[in-house]
């Protein structure tokens, strides 16, 4: 283990890891389904790709981590943490695990579905899909915040001053971490509209945060009806961020984002045959009810799935194919 040396200059733990992060722990993982680690960056810029090296900055209850996930082998995933105390570590890695998907045994889901009409041809060509999570679910909570009704490149630009005004740099991966909900309740929604974010959704914004921060919204907790009940009293956060939420941040498969433009244009495709026809969010729910409790994932498989101009389907055939 190697001790860190203090710098009274710099933000606790966010100078060069070899130096000042005392905890280098490492975790390798086999996972029980077909896994591909996905190297990609993210567009609010706290995680990148590093030859074949996904590398993330965290921030585990005010403690600085960054975590490194390489895949060693077909079923072979190396994680490494480094932190100020063994336990930083140890929580950051799991929040990657989770964030990943490493663990995640998807056979369930394949052995019911590779023969599914709508979206069996999908589930055996491509066994590696996987929703792709956070590893701490207000960071979903901010970003589906930031996301409403505007492009995604508008979105990410927004989410990244919100990161850059309240999170330092780490010098060694020149990233950031996330900020977590007592910095975001500490803004005022008149600094978050200086980010471009609207005067309602900044308000919701500082609104959910203060619920988090105050603990009367745990979203770690088991209940996750109960925090989101909570959360859909705040003007300004519907249906749609609240399963974005639990898709992506709490690991609920079965939930499904039936607002977004991508279900709303395809789904009305699929069940009109017309190219330009918009479903609405009863019928995107229809459509992925008979994939209960894998509408999510069922819905991602769909998304990848190309349906020929003209083709047409019912509701009750979407129920009988599934």
């Amino acid at each position: 283990m190697r001790q860190s040396a203090p710098h009274a200059d710099r933000p606790r733990g966010y100078g060069p890891p070899a130096v000042e992060l005392a905890v280098d722990h490492r975790v390798e993982v086999r996972p029980p389904w077909p896994f591909r680690l996905r190297l990609q960056g993210s567009l609010d810029a706290v995680q990148r790709v590093r030859g074949q090296v996904l590398v993330r900055a965290l921030e585990i209850d005010g403690a600085p981590a960054v975590v490194r996930v390489r895949q060693l082998a077909r079923d072979r995933v190396l994680f490494g943490a480094q932190a100020d105390a063994r336990d930083v570590a140890e929580e950051a890695i799991a929040r990657m695990r989770f964030a990943t998907g490493v663990d995640d045994d998807l056979r369930p889901f394949h052995d019911r579905f590779r023969h599914d009409a709508l979206i069996g041809a999908a589930v055996r060509a491509n066994p590696y899909v996987r929703i792709r999570r956070r590893p701490d679910p207000f960071e979903v909570l901010v970003a589906a915040i930031t996301e409403q009704l505007i492009e995604l490149e508008r979105a990410a630009a927004i989410q990244r001053r919100i990161i850059a005004s309240l999170m330092p740099r780490c010098p060694d991966t020149g990233l950031r971490a996330f900020p977590g909900p007592k910095a975001v309740a500490g803004l005022a929604s008149a600094r978050l509209q200086s980010f471009d974010l609207s005067a309602g959704r900044a308000l919701a914004m500082v609104k959910a945060a203060r619920e988090v921060a105050a603990g009367r919204v745990d979203l770690w907790a088991s209940d996750h009806e109960r925090g989101w009940r909570r959360l859909r009293a705040i003007p300004g956060i519907g249906p749609w961020t609240i399963e974005m939420l639990a898709l992506y941040g709490q690991g609920r498969h079965d939930q499904i984002p039936a607002a977004d433009l991508g279900y709303l244009k395809r789904v009305g495709r699929l069940l009109t045959g017309e190219p330009y026809a918009r479903a609405t969010e009863d019928e995107v729910r229809e459509v992925f009810a008979p994939y209960a409790p894998w509408a999510g994932l069922a819905g991602a498989y769909f998304l990848t799935v190309p349906r020929p101009a003209g083709t047409r389907w019912s509701a009750s055939a979407a129920r009988r194919a599934a």
